[in-house]
């Protein structure tokens, strides 16, 4: 930021000197160097605030085009859910329209005796 070198430093030090006065520049030192410190401090919790909130709306929209992929995901499981269903609806049909036509052409009776002596062995 500042392109400070060593005799800028070294200057300024002198003329420092010679305005204040021996007595007071240690206590000068000491107090320029709080206000700096604090002020470095306010700088990078200034910046560390800003990259929280820089990674944050980040964060937000690596979220939002995953939801964007998901979508279609979640179109082929409800479309397979839904062909499921119909084969379940169709196949159901299909064995109650079987039993009809099987249960008219042999009576009820004569089934039922069939399958228990098939079970009892006889």
């Amino acid at each position: 930021m500042f392109d400070v070198g060593f005799f800028e430093l070294l200057i300024l030090g002198l003329v420092a000197l010679l305005v204040v006065g021996p007595e007071r520049l240690p206590k000068l030192a000491h107090t320029a160097g709080k206000w700096l410190g604090k002020g470095r401090s306010m700088i990078s919790s200034v910046k560390a605030d800003i990259d929280k909130e820089i990674k944050a709306e980040e964060l937000k929209q690596v979220l939002e085009e995953q939801k964007k992929k998901m979508n279609p995901l979640e179109e082929v499981i409800e479309e397979t859910s839904s062909t499921m269903q119909d084969l379940k609806n169709e196949t159901e049909s299909t064995v109650r329209d079987a039993q009809n036509t099987l249960g008219d052409s042999k009576p009820a009776s004569t089934d039922t005796t069939n399958d228990s002596e098939q079970r009892s062995g006889g």
